[in-house]
């Protein structure tokens, strides 16, 4: 077995070691979950070295070095402000996604004018307009940590597979009967899933663009999915009120989880894969045990629908977006709510945590962007100049740039 090379990624907190084995690219994430500015490194890559046999005396310097890197990003102070870096006249149509590839280097944007474009983030500069699809493309990816990869879901019923570098397309990959509308690739890159209004997901294989399996057994549409982090397993949420986990090897359902009293929003695993939370038109976020799909927790406090939840990158906490215009943060161990986020004007339909997990930035309909304070509640920052609703918003993996994707047709880059 030879090593082949070291990745780091903040997002989540670890490392990946990249090895080849007969010939094959295989990959193996370590968690640094526990790491913090005060850990002792050399003893912590010492416990590593323990238990990871890939990593030789040779090769300890480096993991060592890759740790106190990622240690001290933790041990930064977060009191950075974002000004606005450029508008970029995206599209003629509006937005529906975006998205950042690992390194934050490029990002893509979706769009209902049926094309996706690739952008430098440096520059703001177009480099590829990825056109084929026939109707809106509504769901859209790289294929991280890789990022040479870019998969794009339409409403046409068909995904699309393209490089990342030239922009040419790879496969078409055609046997929904209705719109997809979220998709992902699993962490090795070998696969991609896609879920429809079909009431089906499907798991498409890279290599060869054939489908590897049909995912069924929801009554109604499928409107979100996600890969565990090791990539065994994959969640859909569904209109039906219900969420189904899947074996990815078989295509089998281990666990249909059932509880909530309304459509499904999305559903996500944290780091770990031990939780998966889910949130609903019912105004509540539910809580599973990803092993037993036992239902762990019920949050409850929104007015309105939960339209987006999201772990933090250690998986402690959890964030939920709701109709009601207000965002909470909770406790994923405790389930107790530790800060309501109240000043939006019009619903909250996107949220996310920057790497560091100090940070909570959410997306609303009353065309801003606002950055908050995790453990106080306290807005931070407004982001202003959007002239319609903000549909969908992304932080690159260092957490020093943020996009911004409008109804508005533009796409904004913050420093």
């Amino acid at each position: 077995m030879r090593l082949k090379r070291f990745l780091v990624r903040y997002y989540p907190p670890g490392i990946i070691l990249e090895y080849e084995k007969g010939g094959e690219l295989k990959t193996k994430s370590i968690d640094l979950l526990d790491l913090s500015p005060e850990t002792d490194v050399a003893e912590l890559t010492e416990e590593i070295k323990k238990t990871e046999p890939l990593i030789t005396a040779s090769r300890t310097e480096q993991v060592k070095q890759l740790i106190q890197r990622l240690q001290e990003k933790l041990g930064q102070q977060d009191d950075r402000r974002f000004y606005l870096f450029k508008v970029l006249r995206a599209h003629i149509l509006p937005l529906t996604n975006v998205a950042f590839n690992k390194s934050g280097s490029s990002f893509i944007t979706g769009s209902y004018d049926r094309t996706c474009k690739i952008w430098d983030t440096a520059s703001g500069e177009e480099l590829h307009t990825l056109e084929g699809h026939r109707n809106v493309v509504y769901a859209i990816a790289f294929n991280n940590p890789y990022g040479d990869k870019i998969a794009t879901g339409s409403f046409d019923k068909t995904c699309r597979l393209w490089s990342a570098e030239t922009g040419k397309c790879y496969h078409t990959f055609r046997g929904h009967t209705a719109e997809i509308v979220c998709l992902s690739f699993n962490p090795q890159s070998t696969l991609v899933a896609t879920g429809s209004m079909d009431t089906t997901a499907k798991l498409w294989n890279i290599q060869t663009g054939e489908e590897a399996a049909t995912l069924t057994g929801h009554s109604a549409e499928i409107i979100s999915l996600s890969f565990n982090t090791v990539g065994d397993k994959i969640i859909t949420g569904s209109f039906d009120h219900t969420i189904s986990l899947w074996d990815v090897q078989s295509g089998r359902r281990i666990h249909t989880l059932i509880g909530h009293r309304g459509e499904i929003s999305s559903a996500q695993f944290n780091w770990d894969c031990s939780f998966i939370a889910t949130g609903s038109m019912d105004k509540t976020c539910k809580v599973w045990d990803a092993v037993n799909g036992k239902c762990l927790a019920t949050l409850t406090g929104h007015e309105d629908e939960v339209l987006d939840v999201c772990f933090d990158y250690t998986g402690q906490l959890i964030a939920t977006a709701s109709a009601d215009g207000n965002a909470r943060v909770y406790s994923a161990s405790s389930q107790k709510c530790i800060a309501k986020l109240e000043g939006h004007e019009g619903e909250i339909s996107k949220i996310c945590f920057n790497p560091q997990g100090s940070r909570v930035l959410t997306g609303s309909a009353d065309k801003t962007a606002r950055l908050w304070d995790v453990n106080t509640g306290q807005c931070l920052q407004v982001l202003e100049g959007h002239t319609d609703e903000i549909f969908s918003c992304a932080f690159n993996y260092e957490g020093d740039t943020i996009i911004t994707g409008s109804k508005d047709n533009t796409c904004r880059i913050w420093r």
